[in-house]
């Protein structure tokens, strides 16, 4: 596992490195655009994010260096009498820190993160083009329970 990680909400300054690291895989690269001037659409959402209560995007630090990233949503249901939920999304290492206890630690920190909300569950999906990462997640605890269906618009 790296060492000395720690936690902090990302701050627009990081923005190059995280859509770095989002592009940075198969999937990644056929859906993000990484170049310079980073895409409009990128500031946009996260300006979206960071003024919304309810989401934190979370970066993961060796240093200086941001090794790793990952959006956390608080949502209330009516279901479960009213309980609310966290989503974790968009989970990336930098390729120099992956296989190194990273996005173990990631997600670690956004339960416990979701316990301090007090949500009573924490969910996630990860496309089916990635064994590995179910793997992963399963390792973790999370039992695919549920179908997750999506309608791309």
């Amino acid at each position: 596992m790296e060492k000395d990680i720690r936690f902090r909400l990302a701050e627009e300054k990081d923005l190059d490195k995280i859509v770095e690291m989002l592009a940075d895989d198969v999937l990644g690269s056929r859906r993000e655009r990484y170049e310079q001037p980073l895409p409009d659409s990128y500031l946009k959402a996260f300006q979206a994010i960071t003024s919304d209560p309810n989401n934190e995007l979370v970066a993961a630090c060796q240093g200086e260096d941001i090794i790793g990233v990952q959006q956390i949503t608080f949502t209330p249901y009516l279901t479960h009498q009213g309980g609310w939920r966290a989503t974790i999304e968009g989970v990336r290492t930098a390729s120099a820190s992956r296989s190194k206890g990273v996005g173990t630690e990631l997600i670690k920190w956004a339960i416990k993160r979701a316990e301090e909300r007090g949500c009573h569950l924490v969910q996630l999906t990860t496309d089916k083009e990635r064994p590995d990462a179910l793997r992963f997640y399963e390792k973790l605890g999370f039992k695919a329970t549920h179908e997750g269906l999506k309608l791309k618009l």
